[in-house]
């Protein structure tokens, strides 16, 4: 009992050994958080609110059971920009109703946080590793270039949903939609329309104008949703700019940028945030403001569970999927950074199961899914953070925001979040990768631009999956070129390697070598089989060298004992030298080994079969 006793009094002061720099780290931290978060639930389209309990529940809990010390984790700029495709998903299907769509947006993001926890069991942490860098540049670029397109609406103060012009423009779309739903309703309850017309007729005068008008507002969310769509609205924007929130953000930007050589003691998205609000309020303008924001703890979501049925969900599986991996990606790249700063090493499967908590949890209250942010947790670095209470400090100091200060944060302007996001956006491109294009290999290049395309113009998740893919088969290309080249079939009498040098000179015309080098795999095979060609038909012995082939999968397996076949088939006698385990294993096991190679024609060194090749084959020149 006394031992357990002083154990916890241990493990508490090791807890708690670092407090003033936790708490300073986590204060700090928590600052810099509050504007992203707010930024982040607005550009989601779920509001402010969302973003802010994401960096409650997801830092604390992820601090808690995450595998780094000084990790701060909440709503980032890559999880928000599929999360925002999510949402607008999800209000497409629900005629823009942002609560009737909310329990089946959240079961996505449940889902994703569930999705990580099986990827810490699965300990698939350290595939982080096997991530190309062009595929992480290119895709951290082209986040950037998406936050930085869909800001430029709101940076210019125009919203289409609330134009008047593009509402009526899209009223007679609307219109059939609803009445396509009237249809709908009535083949349901057995009703056929040209018998009975006039209850059609009936049900379509009871359609309200403000049913048509809001349907209207729906589509035009969706058609100016996304890149393409703010592209598609620019000129709109232009012509209908609000002169005070494009001068409002612009100043949001100047002083996020200016304020740093003034003093980084004092985050400086925070100053802008405070400064233009402020003026704002008590200058009366009348700026667009980020609206409601709900005081107390937050409600805990039970009905997504009503939702949770096979068929419910199974639509959405990949979606989940796909925004787990990103989450996974972005937490354990910033781990990575926190390791360089702190000179440590994160548990990689451990932050994956703190980060499926977290975003679990998160999901559950009504938040935004996160990661590991690199920002907050460089910040917490730098002002002392050193443990996991730093994390749960910053989140704690945000919950108090909540609990005491909504009714303040509802006063922000709009202008001043689009502003933050326009930061935030040249903030997470990599400049590193782009200043290299001209220098780094053709391939890596290609790669890279082709990920930035995709995530900016297409799909996230597709356009990483189609970069990996990219750089697999341009890898094993590589891998193929090098094998190849370190792969000959030459007479013994071409540079040969130092133990072959004793092979008799007269047997020079009957004894090929072939040396093989590096793996033999799929990518391989094709050149393996045309060098095999090139053997002459004066030979009547070939000797496979395998002493550097660690490794032979399906294909090199195929292609092997085809060549062996052909060789045998034409009387040649086929010797084997330096067969290692893997290798011997997989010739063992298709009996290429003994029915068409003897045991005693397999060598372990190269001295054994000179001997061999001097009694057995004979000069027939």
């Amino acid at each position: 009992m006394t031992t357990n006793s002083t154990e916890s009094v241990k493990s508490n002061a090791g807890f708690f050994a670092h407090f003033k720099g936790d708490l300073f780290g986590g204060l700090t931290a928590g600052i810099v958080a509050l504007p992203l978060a707010l930024a982040f639930g607005v550009q989601s389209g779920m509001g402010a609110p969302a973003g802010l309990y994401g960096a409650i529940f997801i830092a604390f809990f992820a601090s808690l059971f995450g595998g780094t010390n000084t990790q701060i984790s909440g709503p980032t700029a890559p999880m928000t920009a599929v999360s925002m495709v999510i949402v607008a998903s999800f209000l497409q299907m629900h005629d823009g109703n942002l609560a009737e769509a909310t329990p089946y947006i959240l079961i996505v993001f449940l889902m994703a946080g569930l999705f990580q926890i099986l990827f810490a069991f699965l300990k698939l942490g350290s595939l982080i590793e096997y991530i190309p860098y062009p595929v992480v540049s290119g895709f951290m670029t082209g986040i950037g270039v998406i936050i930085l397109i869909t800001q430029i609406l709101p940076l210019l103060g125009y919203n289409p949903a609330e134009d008047k012009v593009m509402i009526e423009e899209f009223k007679p779309q609307a219109e059939e939609i609803l009445l396509e739903k009237i249809l709908q309703e009535e083949a349901d309850e057995g009703l056929l329309v040209l018998e009975d017309f006039r209850e059609t007729v009936r049900r379509a005068e009871l359609t309200t104008p403000e049913e048509i008008t809001t349907e209207s507002k729906t589509l035009v969310s969706k058609d100016s949703g996304g890149v393409i769509g703010s592209l598609k609205y620019l000129d709109e924007g232009l012509r209908n700019i609000r002169w005070l929130e494009f001068i409002l953000a612009l100043v949001t930007i100047g002083i996020i940028y200016g304020f740093k050589y003034i003093t980084k003691a004092v985050p400086s998205t925070l100053v802008a945030l405070l400064v233009v609000t402020i003026v704002v309020a008590f200058s009366n303008m009348d700026a667009l403001l980020i609206g409601n924001i709900p005081t107390g703890f937050p409600e805990l979501h039970l009905d997504i569970f009503s939702h949770l049925s096979v068929g419910a969900v199974s639509p959405y599986v990949f979606t989940a999927l796909s925004l787990a991996l990103l989450g996974a990606i972005d937490s354990l790249l910033t781990s990575v950074v926190a390791d360089n700063l702190t000179k440590t090493k994160h548990n990689s499967n451990k932050e994956l199961f703190g980060q499926g908590i977290g975003n679990s949890i998160a999901a559950m209250f009504g938040g935004l899914p996160g990661a590991g942010a690199t920002i907050r947790t460089v910040v917490n670095i730098d002002s002392g953070g050193k443990t996991k209470l730093s994390g749960m400090i910053a989140r704690l100091l945000l919950l108090i925001i909540l609990l005491i200060l909504g009714p303040y944060a509802e006063q922000i302007p709009k202008a001043v979040l689009a502003g933050i996001l326009i930061t935030v956006g040249f903030g997470v491109m990599d400049y590193k990768g782009l200043r290299a294009l001209k220098s780094m290999p053709r391939t890596d290049a290609v790669v890279l631009l082709v990920v930035l395309i995709l995530t900016v113009f297409w799909d996230l998740i597709f356009a990483v999956g189609i970069g990996m893919i990219i750089s697999t088969f341009m890898f094993m290309k590589k891998m193929s070129d090098v094998t190849a080249a370190g792969s000959q079939v030459r007479p013994i009498k071409e540079t040969p390697w130092s133990d072959e040098k004793n092979l008799p000179e007269y047997l020079k015309e009957e004894v090929f070598i072939k040396h093989l080098t590096g793996p033999l795999f799929f990518g391989f095979t094709s050149e393996f089989q045309q060098l095999a060609n090139q053997i002459p038909k004066t030979a009547t012995c070939v000797v496979i060298r395998m002493d550097q082939v660690p490794y032979v999968d399906t294909s090199g397996l195929n292609a092997i004992e085809d060549i062996i076949i052909d060789l045998v088939a034409n009387d040649i006698q086929v010797i084997v030298v330096g067969l290692q385990e893997q290798p011997r294993y997989l010739l063992d096991r298709v009996n290429l080994i003994p029915n068409l190679i003897p045991e005693e024609l397999i060598f372990d060194e190269m001295g054994p079969c000179i001997e061999w090749v001097r009694e057995n084959v004979k000069d027939v020149a």
